[in-house]
């Protein structure tokens, strides 16, 4: 009898082993949100935003490590949302309050207010919806995700500090509007790209490897301005997917009447 537990401890010894490097990844990507404010307090806003963006990053990678070397767990799950929470609704918030919006008085601490627990009613909802069986959905997110939201307002500040000097814009009326904005669009039910489920077909890898590596490239050499422009291409993608997702749901609405059909006819 004693052969049996020793192998159920050994398995689970494995698996404690395997979930504490995506669990490291997240607590270093709280480390890093947090210390993206510092960077603002000090108004070093340029390391505030690089922070936020390697923070994004790091949440990118920990599910999918997690996944990949079959370490996820509960406890994972819900670090990953308090990370969220931190990196991408506290962090940007009091980045972009030390930056502009506290020259706006009470009602600039209110939006951020808003945005924050945007921020938290989009990750609450997003814990829920994840007990979900797998459908086609999977290749949408319900709203804009915690990290995109979190750089979508901090694009004011990003093209502050672009080459872009032909741009004049009054920020005390589009740093608002940027949060009032995604405020709604994280908790709105405004399908997005979740892009999950993203088949790539053998012959065209190798374009794929050349389009990141030349995107990494510019982001070295243009990081602000490569990221301004990136938060546009993501904002002009949204009305795509949009139309994207309601021909989904065409296709799967007429596909269950179908299906409906054939019951009938058989019956």
């Amino acid at each position: 009898m004693e052969q049996p537990k020793n192998n159920l401890k050994i398995i689970a010894d494995k698996k404690n082993a395997r979930v504490i490097l995506p669990n490291m990844l997240t607590l270093i990507g709280v480390c890093i949100g947090l210390t993206s404010i510092r960077f603002a307090l000090d108004g070093k806003f340029e390391f505030a935003i690089i922070a936020i963006i390697f923070a994004a990053l790091i949440d990118g990678l920990d599910g999918r490590i997690a996944r990949l070397i079959k370490g996820t767990s509960k406890v994972g799950k819900e670090l990953d949302s308090l990370t969220d929470m931190i990196s991408f609704g506290v962090a940007p918030a009091f980045i972009m309050y030390f930056w502009k919006l506290n020259t706006l008085g009470r009602f600039g601490w209110l939006v951020c207010l808003i945005f924050v627990i945007c921020v938290a009613l989009r990750l609450a909802r997003f814990n829920v919806n994840s007990n979900q069986e797998p459908s086609w959905r999977d290749n949408f997110f319900e709203g804009v995700p915690s990290p995109a939201g979190g750089i979508l307002v901090l694009t004011p500040l990003i093209i502050s500090l672009t080459d872009f000097d032909y741009i004049k814009l009054n920020y005390d009326i589009i740093v608002p509007i940027f949060f009032v904005i995604t405020s709604f669009l994280l908790i709105s039910k405004f399908p997005s790209y979740s892009f999950k489920k993203i088949v790539i077909q053998r012959k065209t890898t190798i374009f794929l490897l050349f389009g990141i590596i030349l995107f990494f490239g510019l982001l070295l050499v243009y990081p602000f301005n490569v990221i301004a422009i990136s938060s546009i291409i993501y904002l002009l993608i949204l009305p795509i997917s949009f139309l994207h997702y309601q021909r989904f749901k065409k296709q799967h609405a007429d596909s269950n009447i179908a299906d409906d059909d054939d019951l009938e006819d058989v019956l």
